[in-house]
């Protein structure tokens, strides 16, 4: 469920929902790397500036979850994304996968926007990919004819993990991460109702 072993053209073809939001990652971190001031404008438009939605900004909801600053921050949340996200994007299929993403990121920075001051910014997809392990969780406990002991215990420990790690990890959104987790574990049941996943 979890082991990758496509090569790049079968990925691409099997779950291409994945693919652009990886590819989406990649490019916008490589526009923050080009030292050209205008680029550099845009991309200060689209991060979670709870300022900026305060005063009806409200793209900074949704575009956050696209973008990353730091290369290690890249890397760990697009590879999450690769090895944890094409199992549910195929049982969800398409539409319904791209629904569960977008929901739990905004419902993560929206409550980001509530809890957090004013002042306070973000990036990442980090709320999203916490949001799709929360769909995981709620099929490990409620859904178990979706996935297998030993599928749900690798999700259980990557979950522990995560959990302490967003505790202890300095610049991390704490919030979006909890939230985007909670969010997950609460729509679940609306988008697996009539989902069966064929190993």
């Amino acid at each position: 469920m979890f082991t990758r072993s496509e090569n790049f053209q079968t990925f691409t073809s099997l779950y291409p929902v994945v693919t652009f939001i990886a590819a989406i990652h990649i490019i916008f971190w490589i526009l923050f790397q080009i030292p050209i001031p205008t680029i550099q404008i845009f991309l200060g438009q689209l991060d979670g500036y709870n300022a900026g939605i305060a005063s009806g900004e409200y793209w900074r909801l949704v575009t956050p979850i696209f973008l990353h600053m730091g290369l290690s921050h890249l890397f760990f949340n697009t590879v999450s994304l690769i090895l944890f996200a094409p199992a549910l994007e195929r049982m969800l299929r398409k539409g319904k996968f791209i629904l569960i993403y977008l929901f739990t990121g905004i419902l993560a920075n929206i409550a980001t926007f509530l809890i957090e001051p004013l002042q306070y910014s973000h990036l990442g997809a980090s709320g999203a990919i916490f949001g799709l392990f929360g769909v995981y969780l709620f099929m490990v406990y409620f859904r178990k004819e979706l996935i297998d002991k030993a599928n749900s215990q690798v999700i259980l420990s990557i979950l522990v993990i995560g959990v302490i790690m967003t505790f202890f990890t300095a610049n991390t959104n704490i919030t979006s991460h909890i939230f985007g987790l909670i969010s997950g574990f609460l729509l679940a049941p609306l988008f697996l109702q009539k989902n069966k996943y064929n190993s």
